[in-house]
């Protein structure tokens, strides 16, 4: 396929632009004909009712209607290629989450919390797990999705079940076990960008029920969604693989072990940085010191606008990553206890560079960043269930290896210095060439955790939950700071704190749930390896919410409205200073508080619906800091939106089975997704926002009567709207240029399929 859709998605695109509010209330009431859901392409009964999923995000097994939290599931049947393939994708079936990467960086957003800070070693608010078991870099959650049985997301602090890194929420990635009878399936995608995806698994007995195998796999490769159009290259695109092996021991009645490794490699031009334009300096302002060109003079010269998928840069962007992991959880169910271990060892490495000044100049913007991280987790949790109380304890031990570099070659930067007076007229041009800026170092860190969670049946409707959990933290870092002059960093600290939980649960009618929570959430503070800052503190939560979960007309209709105030201290900010030097903060306070309403309907049979809408307002209360538009002036920035947090969303669709008067049947989905504009930083200036925007996806799939065989043609963001992802103002020292990342364009697709 080529790069283009063709004139039926041109349609499509001007219609979604010009109606675009008529277009998603037109698209709901239409579902009969074409609404979908990926997120809602779970196994339906073949009642005429909702299924209802069970979760494990609590710490047990539970159905999700019964869950007194804001939690969403995205099952099997959404994942996938014309469905949720990667974490950033996730945005389009879950309530406020919002995912974007900043240069191969994974950044998670929940309710307008998530990581900010763009410090060596610096951590997101959104805990990021894998079978129960966390994957601390947020580099290394971009490896994609595989053979997974769901995806649980829960909104909110997790401050007690949880603890470090969760004060906005938790994602938990979970994998298919191996079966006692033999079975896998495989899917082979073609696309446009000439992209090719393979996945398959397979997995039975080696033992009957008592030792169980499976080996799953995934291949992921396409041309890149812009080019250097300096050098002619891709950018942007992928050429990655991953496999896993996991093995299922049952001993006896009582004892599971579960044991995985997993294999991760990334080889490709992806995360590039790309240009937005300036902002305090004019057009290319650094390169054409030295006769270079930008993006936006070269697109000007042919009389045309800019294609911000492209670049135009001396330096091809380069994203080199591997890493591998182990896991191992026993299961131990006594009676009515279940004590659970999960053992998880993970090694991480990449290196990533780019352009800073954006241009074919060969200006000292070259950023090359080095990552290398050995974790290792040991978790144990012991759960008691009864018909008047459930009892849940907990141990948790973490620690991180952490070696980071930043280095940027100072080519030219005497031609600056010289210009802004700070260096004599006759300094040669290249004074400065052999030296760089870099910033490197290590982070040991050593976490504890002690938890313990209770519930207790006041009456046969009325139910009290109450917990705690007590964290440690200490971080020791040793590195330097090196810019014409070399800089000692080492540091080290200590933290500690208790993080509560209460609810209360009133289960009003069977179908009818109402909950009350209140809970506080801690994350670490950090230690800036390579920094001239002092040692960040922790960033805290107070969280209260009361919420609703109901169904009606034999489970034909669903509903959930949710809403919640949190209130932060000592929030964590990264940005870039009126030295060129990153750097984090701790803002005074923010408090955020919205509404989360989602409704799920079957109104016939075969058919579901779905709709969610949001309001987040999400603000500064007490910050002040330097807003590099007005030479990095102190300004008072209570009032201002927090970055990534847009004030409304809202998504519509559906998921519809036609059978067929032949053998099979046919599947059509569809969904639309609207987000308000969102910040990039905290002064709100339109120079680092993204407007408002609409995302619409489809399939249509065929399966055999017996479900083995399948086709499925699809595409995402089929109105192909540029959407900007992220945003960074750079150094001054780079004329403070925008650089940031962009969403996927249009991307279509066919995917064969087979079970066996």
């Amino acid at each position: 396929m080529g790069k283009h859709l063709g004139v039926s998605a041109d349609i499509l695109s001007s219609t979604l632009i010009n109606h675009r509010k008529s277009g998603l209330l037109a698209l709901l009431a239409a579902g009969t004909a074409l609404t979908a859901s990926p997120a809602l392409a779970q196994a339906q009964p073949e009642n005429d009712g909702l299924a209802d999923i069970v979760v494990t995000a609590t710490r047990s097994a539970e159905s999700l209607s019964k869950v007194a939290a804001s939690i969403s599931a995205v099952s099997e049947e959404a994942l996938g290629a014309g469905g949720i393939k990667d974490v950033a994708s996730l945005s389009s079936a879950i309530p406020n989450l919002s995912v974007g990467d900043q240069f191969g960086v994974n950044r998670i957003f929940i309710r307008g919390i998530g990581m900010t800070s763009i410090d060596l070693g610096a951590d997101g608010g959104v805990a990021f797990l894998q079978d129960g078991a966390q994957v601390a870099r947020p580099a290394a959650q971009l490896s994609g999705f595989y053979d997974l049985e769901r995806v649980e997301v829960l909104r909110g602090p997790q401050g007690t079940l949880y603890g470090r890194s969760a004060t906005a929420g938790a994602i938990n990635l979970i994998t298919k076990r191996p079966t006692a009878e033999l079975e896998g399936y495989a899917r082979g995608t073609y696309g446009n960008y000439n992209a090719v995806a393979l996945e398959g698994a397979v997995g039975g007995p080696i033992s009957g029920d008592k030792l169980m195998v499976r080996v799953a796999g995934k291949y992921d490769r396409r041309d890149g969604y812009g080019i250097n159009q300096f050098t002619g290259k891709d950018i942007d695109n992928r050429d990655a693989y991953a496999f896993r092996g996991t093995l299922l021991a049952k001993p006896s009645d009582d004892v599971e072990i579960l044991l995985s490794g997993e294999y991760f490699h990334e080889n490709d031009s992806n995360y590039a940085f790309h240009y937005f334009g300036p902002t305090v300096s004019p057009e290319n302002f650094l390169g054409s010191l030295v006769g270079g060109q930008s993006l936006f003079t070269v697109a000007a010269a042919a009389g045309k606008e800019p294609n911000l998928r492209d670049i135009y840069s001396d330096q091809e962007p380069l994203n080199r990553r591997h890493g591998y992991s182990f896991t191992g959880t026993i299961d131990w169910t006594p009676g009515d206890w279940d004590v659970k271990s999960v053992t998880s060892y993970r090694k991480f490495v990449r290196f990533n560079r780019d352009d800073l000044d954006a241009s074919n100049a060969n200006m000292f913007g070259q950023n090359n960043y080095d990552e290398d991280s050995k974790t290792f987790s040991q978790e144990f949790v012991a759960s008691y269930k009864s018909d008047k109380y459930d009892l849940l304890f907990g141990a948790m031990y973490f620690n991180e290896e952490l070696y980071g570099s930043v280095r940027v070659p100072l080519t030219n930067l005497a031609v600056l210095l010289k210009l802004a007076g700070q260096a004599p007229p006759a300094t040669p041009n290249n004074a400065f060439d052999g030296l760089s800026y870099q910033q490197l170092g290590t982070v040991n860190i050593n976490a504890l955790g002690f938890y313990a969670q209770g519930s207790y049946a006041l009456t046969d409707k009325l139910k009290l939950t109450a917990g705690g959990r007590f964290s440690y933290e200490k971080r020791k870092g040793e590195g330097s700071f090196d810019f014409l002059s070399s800089v000692s960093t080492d540091k080290a600290k200590s933290w500690n704190a208790f993080t509560p939980t209460v609810s209360l649960n009133y289960q009003a009618t069977d179908n009818t749930l109402l909950y009350a929570t209140v809970t506080r959430g801690f994350k670490s503070g950090v230690i800036n390896i390579g920094s001239r800052n002092d040692v960040i503190n922790p960033e805290y939560v107070w969280s209260y919410e009361i919420g609703l979960k109901t169904s009606t007309l034999d489970n034909k209709l669903q509903a959930n409205l949710a809403g919640f105030y949190m209130d932060y201290s000592d929030l964590q900010v990264g940005f870039v200073d009126a030295t060129s030097v990153v750097t984090t903060v701790n803002a005074a306070s923010a408090r955020n508080y919205g509404l989360e309403a989602e409704l799920r309907a079957r109104p016939v049979q075969g058919l579901t619906l779905e709709v969610f809408g949001t309001y987040l307002s999400a603000k500064y209360r007490k910050f002040t800091s330097g807003d590099y538009r007005q030479g990095f002036a102190q300004v008072n920035l209570a009032g201002k939106r927090l970055s990534n947090a847009p004030e409304f969303s809202f998504r519509a669709g559906g998921d519809y089975d036609l059978p067929l008067n032949i053998s099979g049947k046919l599947n059509l989905r569809a969904d639309v997704n609207w987000q308000g504009r969102v910040f990039f930083t905290e002064f709100n200036n339109a120079d680092a926002t993204q407007k408002g925007y609409a995302l619409m996806n489809a399939g249509l799939r065929y399966s055999s009567e017996d479900g083995r065989w399948s086709v499925d043609v699809w595409g995402r963001n089929l109105a192909d709207k540029l959407v900007v992802t992220n945003n960074i103002i750079t150094a001054p020292l780079f004329s403070s240029v925008r650089v940031g990342s962009v969403a996927p364009p249009r991307t279509v697709g066919v995917t064969l399929g087979v079970n066996f």
